[in-house]
């Protein structure tokens, strides 16, 4: 057994998330793990995975911002606007200045959408079910368009082969954004047809692709019982405002009692915050009233 943490996993191309979960599960000996941040088998990159006592934090990093490498072909379009999907229009380009501008532009516009409907070869819910297992039934799913943010957008390069453009970009947004949906755009706005032909997370959050570790990295530290690779569960909570417990609300907090929200004037009502406690996160907490109350206890023995 390893201990519980945070493990940022540079995920191969070719497996599921869930497979990087199992990968994991067997080499730190535990039962207890999770992802967050869902990436597509054809996707490689920065995938934080969760162990233990980690496992209760991980929602915390829901809101994570994210960021991501991809390269988009124009010229053929996919089913999943991947290169795992059937082909499903095809265009010939000559590779001139023209072309390249209005690629330009198209991931220009794109960089100030503010909502995108999810493919429906995703891992979004209806009704319990996940989009791509109907997709592949043949059910036709109606996917409702949700906000996004695109932070940044840069065309990092563009060249010509064999009839095709090929675009480098690098992307920040927002969760819950689909680079895939936005090379499909592309290709739909300039009347070229696309789709993502490659896709490397390299953030999520305070997380960075240049701290993560391939499986046969992570093998090889456990083997020689090198576990500083293992991030604590402290780590994710950046999003949360953090506050220092007193030695007699940390008393209270631990056996799961109230206490009083004076000097937590400053917290909005209902606003999760981080508790710690000689530098361990304690609880998340929140004011209620005269109150503070525990949403999430992580108090450890």
């Amino acid at each position: 057994m390893i201990p519980d943490g945070i493990i940022l996993l540079d995920k191969k191309k070719g497996i599921s998330s869930m497979a990087s979960d199992n990968f994991i599960k067997k080499v730190a000996g535990t039962r207890k793990a999770g992802h967050s941040g869902t990436l597509d088998p054809f996707a490689t990159g920065l995938l934080p995975i969760f162990t233990g006592r980690a496992l209760k934090v991980m929602r915390y990093t829901d809101d994570y911002d994210k960021a991501y490498d991809c390269t988009a072909v124009f010229g053929v379009r996919t089913s999943t606007m991947d290169p795992e999907g059937e082909i499903t229009g095809t265009h010939t380009l000559t590779g001139s200045a023209d072309e390249f501008d209005k690629i330009r532009e198209a991931f220009l516009s794109l960089a100030k959408i503010t909502s995108q409907v999810p493919p429906s070869f995703s891992a979004k819910k209806i009704d319990g079910q996940k989009a791509y297992d109907l997709a592949r039934k043949g059910v036709e799913v109606e996917l409702k368009p949700h906000p996004v943010k695109i932070h940044s957008l840069t065309v990092n390069d563009l060249r010509y082969e064999d009839g095709k453009i090929f675009a480098d970009i690098s992307v920040s947004c927002s969760k819950g954004t689909y680079i895939r949906s936005i090379c499909d755009d592309a290709g739909m706005m300039t009347g070229f047809y696309a789709h993502a032909l490659t896709l490397r997370r390299t953030k999520a959050g305070p997380f960075d692709i240049k701290d993560a570790h391939t499986e046969e990295q992570i093998s090889d530290m456990i083997a020689k019982e090198d576990y500083s690779f293992i991030l604590p569960r402290e780590s994710c909570m950046t999003l949360l405002t953090k506050v220092e417990l007193n030695e007699e609300q940390y008393a209270d907090v631990k056996l799961g009692k109230k206490i009083s929200s004076s000097g937590f004037d400053h917290i909005g009502e209902g606003i999760k915050i981080a508790a710690f406690y000689n530098g361990s996160i304690a609880a998340v907490i929140y004011r209620d009233g005269g109150i503070m109350r525990i949403e999430r206890m992580l108090a450890v023995d």
